[in-house]
């Protein structure tokens, strides 16, 4: 079985809306640490960011504004989230999203992220599973046979279905290219290449590792 050299933490946020520019905030958030192959901790929990949640998004989350607000406050969440991640790399399904959210969520208690990579895994499964009908998290745990173990739509079983979909890329490029320790910056390698220069360079990559080991 293929296993990661250092640890990654993959994160998810459910949200009010899609820009926190905009004025949107964090609803809930799991983190889950995986430790070579396994998911070994996590951090889960609703948040109170003292925003309405529109009814559109209780719809699609299932998460309510009387549960926001009976969770915790987001200056006791962020600075708890930001220490369970510590300086491991960070990982989640459309990165950038998760991220802008965490930065801007930080940035308003003064605080500052410390994790050492930012891993796409929509971007690696695009690069790792060419000609997949669809890249999104539901979709690919469908064809890959994911299952959710909770509620769609929800941080922590989203969360978990990104951590295997992680899991499923290491065993992919384990075996096209007969490596079994995958470090995380050579997911933040691929995740910056165009597809097309994606085969070549793990050949090169992963062969000089399987030869070095």
């Amino acid at each position: 079985m293929a296993v990661f050299q250092k640890p990654i933490v993959m994160l998810d946020f459910e949200t009010t809306g899609l820009s926190p520019a905009m004025g949107d905030r964090i609803t809930e958030v799991a983190a889950l640490r995986i430790v070579e192959g396994t998911i070994v901790e996590r951090y889960v929990s609703l948040v109170n960011c003292g925003v309405s949640i529109p009814s559109f998004i209780t719809h699609l989350t299932g998460i309510s504004q009387a549960m926001v607000n009976h969770a915790p406050p987001v200056s006791t969440v962020i600075p708890e989230l930001l220490r369970f991640i510590g300086n491991d790399a960070l990982a989640a399904h459309n990165a950038s999203f998760d991220a802008k959210f965490l930065l801007a969520e930080s940035a308003a208690l003064d605080l500052q992220p410390r994790y050492n990579a930012l891993i796409c895994s929509l971007k690696l499964s695009r690069r790792v599973f060419p000609g997949m009908t669809s890249y999104k998290l539901g979709s690919l745990a469908s064809a890959l046979s994911i299952p959710f173990l909770g509620t769609a739509h929800r941080a922590e079983a989203d969360a978990e279905v990104s951590a295997h979909l992680l899991l499923h890329v290491a065993q992919r490029l384990a075996h096209t290219y007969r490596v079994t320790s995958i470090h995380p910056d050579l997911l933040v390698s691929v995740n910056k290449l165009a597809a097309a220069k994606v085969p070549d360079f793990l050949a090169r990559q992963l062969r000089q590792l399987a030869t070095a080991a």
